[in-house]
């Protein structure tokens, strides 16, 4: 039983920082694309970031939302990965999910992905 379990979330100030985790158990994460999600209320979930089983290779979402304010990376010998998330706005106020993708399936598309953490709310105060 593939379990992952996010933490890290809260309320922060605008401008301010949070670093989430995503421990994974019951699977070794080392071939496995890991992503993070984030969904608003009343929002469709949508993609934040991804990075492939090495570490290698890391995808952000297109749009200037995330690029340059957070940094996805992984601890494969920890079977944990993260999300750093600096200057931080009041738009970035979501549920923040992390997921595994076994298949080689669209990294940016919530279906490929096979195994989900319950979330972690993070609330930006302006």
């Amino acid at each position: 039983q593939v379990q992952l379990v996010e933490s890290g979330g809260g309320l922060v100030q605008a401008g301010g920082s949070l670093r989430l985790s995503c421990a994974v158990s019951g699977r070794t994460l080392r071939s496995y694309t890991m992503g993070w999600f984030r969904q608003a209320p009343g929002m469709e979930r949508e993609f934040v970031a991804a990075i492939s089983g090495s570490g290698g290779s890391t995808y952000y979402a297109d749009s200037d939302s995330v690029k340059g304010r957070f940094t996805i990376s992984r601890d494969n010998a920890k079977n944990t990965v993260y999300l750093q998330m600096n200057s931080l706005k009041a738009e970035d106020t979501a549920v923040y999910y992390c997921a595994v993708k076994i298949t080689s399936s669209a990294y940016r598309d919530p279906r490929s992905y096979n195994y989900w953490g319950q979330g972690t709310q993070v609330t930006v105060s302006s």
